[in-house]
């Protein structure tokens, strides 16, 4: 019963849609109503503006490392389920969250979270790389893909070098997947060069 209050609760610690509540209550804005209709940060920076697309960014991470410390908390010491899978439910709860009628986000801040969860030095080079492939592309959308393949590698890369972590190959190939999963819609427009450009970096 433990296990599967501990499954649900990261479930749920991913279902919380940040922009949606963050434009409801200080801003009166239901931001599905605008730009591309998503629930993610990149929407809320774009409808919203930086402040509290900044916001909605960190609370996104901060979903994915607080399901992915879960079991630390004293009352799962009982638990034996790895913290990678409890990030992934959180990622599941941000695409498909139940607050929100199961139509979320795009899942790239709350992977980012996992990684801070599980392995922080990783997640800053990934900010980094971030912001410099962002700051050549201007876009999003392909940034996250771009960064998604770049974690993976170097996942294989630290499995070879650092330490036979296999489970964090797994998770980010599944991250992975989501990740080009969900932006089917930004690849299109990527194609037809109307993907909206970021002016802020």
């Amino acid at each position: 019963m433990t296990t599967i209050i501990l499954l649900l609760l990261a479930y749920v610690i991913g279902s919380i849609p940040s922009g949606l509540w963050i434009g409801k209550i200080f801003y009166k804005t239901d931001i599905r109503e605008h730009g591309s209709g998503n629930l993610g940060a990149t929407n809320t920076f774009r409808t919203l503006g930086k402040k509290a697309g900044l916001i909605v960014t960190v609370m996104d991470i901060l979903k994915g490392t607080a399901a992915t410390l879960l079991g630390l908390l004293s009352i799962f010491d009982s638990v034996n389920v790895h913290p990678l899978v409890l990030g992934m439910l959180a990622v599941v709860g941000h695409m498909y969250p139940i607050f929100a009628r199961f139509k979320g986000g795009k899942a790239v801040a709350t992977s980012a979270g996992i990684i801070l969860g599980y392995n922080w030095p990783i997640f800053v080079l990934l900010v980094v790389g971030f912001l410099l492939v962002l700051k050549l592309t201007k876009i999003v959308s392909l940034t996250s893909m771009i960064l998604s393949i770049v974690a993976l590698v170097y996942s294989i890369i630290y499995y070879f070098t650092v330490d036979k972590d296999l489970p964090l190959i797994g998770i980010i190939v599944l991250l992975a997947m989501f990740i080009f999963y969900r932006h089917r819609s930004n690849i299109k427009r990527i194609k037809e060069g109307t993907e909206p450009k970021v002016t802020w970096i």
